[in-house]
Order: structure tokens, then sequence, then C-alpha cells
């Protein structure tokens, strides 16, 4: 169902595209927006280790909203913010791109709890979260994506 890498060579290990998943804090989502155009937005993450889907907040309702529940198939592409070697002027960066579907997530302690570690790559400082979690909680949601297929590639600018 999913295509191979083409450039093999480039291919990252899976454990190297997790590491990714997990250190950056973006990524984009894409979605089948509205008359099947594609909509593809920057949006934080968070990739739990424990169950390996990567989890979103926003409101609860809009685009991206109704997108999913149109057509749970979606696809999340994070890059790192890349390397040159030394004498080279060509950037080489680091992407992952995740296909799955999405679920809501409908425990509000696991939604809350997920929030909290996604806070956790922004800032350590406990009074925000809690104040955010108190105040901006009730009106999250939380939806991951339960990964179907995944790949990482090294490119090299030149």
């Amino acid at each position: 169902m999913f295509r191979k890498m083409l450039r093999s060579r480039q291919q990252l290990p899976e454990e190297e595209c997790i590491e990714i998943l997990k250190q950056e804090k973006r990524g984009v989502l894409s979605v089948l927006g509205d008359d099947d155009y594609p909509y593809g937005m920057p949006i934080n993450h968070f990739y739990n280790e424990a169950d390996g889907k990567i989890y979103f907040h926003g409101g609860m309702a809009g685009h991206k909203i109704d997108a999913i529940r149109r057509h749970d198939k979606v696809s999340f592409c994070v890059y790192d913010e890349g390397y040159r070697r030394e004498g080279e002027w060509a950037l080489n960066i680091r992407s992952v791109i995740v296909f799955g579907r999405v679920e809501f997530v409908e425990d509000k302690e696991k939604l809350l709890e997920i929030a909290r570690l996604l806070s956790y790559k922004f800032t350590d400082d406990e009074e925000y979260i809690e104040h955010e979690l108190v105040h901006s909680g009730p009106g999250t949601l939380m939806f991951a994506i339960v990964p179907e297929h995944m790949t990482g590639k090294l490119v090299n600018e030149s």
C-alpha cells in the first residue's frame, strides 16, 4: 500500500525517526480539506513512546477538525534544523513522514496528561502549565495519529 523510498541509501532507521519526532517541536499536519484540496498546517505535537502515537491539541471546531471528521487519514511531516559539514555550503536535513489515521482522545484524564507532556516540550514552568490546563483544558480537543507507515530521510541540499 505504501511506496518504498526510491533513494533507500538516504533512509533513516526507525529509531532515528522516533528521536526526531520526540525532539522537534513542530511539524506539518496534512489532511484532505474542503473540496478535496490538501490542507497542511504547522502544528506542535507530542510523540508518546508508551503507545507509539503522535498527539496534537486544538480547538473544538474549524477547518482541520472538520476535515479529520470527514476523512481520518492524514500525513505528518517533521524535519530538523539541519547541519552543514565542515567546508560545505549545503544543508543536510533529516525529515520524517508519518501516515496514519486519527483518533480523538475522549478520556479527560488522558487529555490532561498528554497536554501536560506536550507543554514540557516548550516550558518547565509548572505554574504556567497548570494555569493553562485549568483555563484552556476544558475547551481543548486532543487527537492522535495512529501510525500506519513511517519513513525518514537524510537529504543533502546540494
